[in-house]
């Protein structure tokens, strides 16, 4: 049965590089990193076959990218439809480096784009999340009893969110990893830390969010 599927990685950006993009790009953010990662458990114990990621990102690149139209949009959303009154970014270009998918990305002059570009500029750590649309398999290890779930052959991507509360417990404090290292376990004093500071962010974007929809006084 298939199922909306979010799945948060970090994504990792400092001041330096929003300012040597604006100055690069004529005022424009344009930032690069991980999108996603095949063939390696995340956080949420699911593993994305290289197959089926890499068919997902063909067709994304030949369809949204290349018409311009590989929209994301801030926080997480319970939809399997992007919604363009939240629209924060587009990705212009994706690319494979082992078994990291990369992608560069725009950050859009949107009431959402606006908000996400002065937290990327404040060095808040935010994640970047896959949304899409499939079924798992679950697999079980006979020997450690350990469960992971196998995406399978009807993945469909959707888009790729920022997002200020990951789906999983501490996926901020992970660093983005190189293909097949081990991901580290963090402290719980840590992580319910970070789950804090991640919740505060997640209402300051809802306030910010109703100040920029309301209209301007003249």
């Amino acid at each position: 049965m298939k199922q909306i599927l979010i799945d948060t990685i970090p994504f990792q950006i400092n001041r330096q590089m929003i300012a040597e993009s604006e100055k690069k790009n004529n005022g424009k953010v344009i930032v690069t990193g991980v999108l996603q990662r095949s063939g390696a458990k995340n956080q949420n114990g699911r593993i994305y076959p290289k197959e089926i990621l890499m068919r997902e990102a063909n067709k994304y690149a030949n369809e949204q990218i290349k018409e311009r139209r590989a929209l994301g949009e801030l926080d997480h959303p319970e939809s399997s439809v992007v919604n363009l009154a939240n629209v924060s970014h587009n990705i212009n270009k994706i690319w494979w480096d082992g078994n990291d998918l990369m992608g560069r990305v725009e950050i859009l002059s949107t009431p959402s784009g606006n908000i996400l570009k002065e937290l990327l500029k404040n060095e808040i750590k935010l994640g970047i999340s896959s949304r899409g649309m499939g079924s798992v398999d679950n697999e079980i290890n006979e020997k450690t009893g350990e469960q992971t779930l196998i995406v399978q052959d009807d993945f469909e991507l959707v888009c790729w969110d920022f997002v200020s509360n990951p789906s999983t417990h501490g996926a901020f404090m992970r660093p983005v990893k190189q293909a097949g290292m081990n991901e580290s376990v963090m402290p719980k004093n840590i992580v319910d830390k970070y789950d804090k500071v991640n919740g505060i962010i997640s209402d300051m974007l809802c306030e910010l969010a109703c100040k920029c929809s309301l209209p301007r006084k003249r």
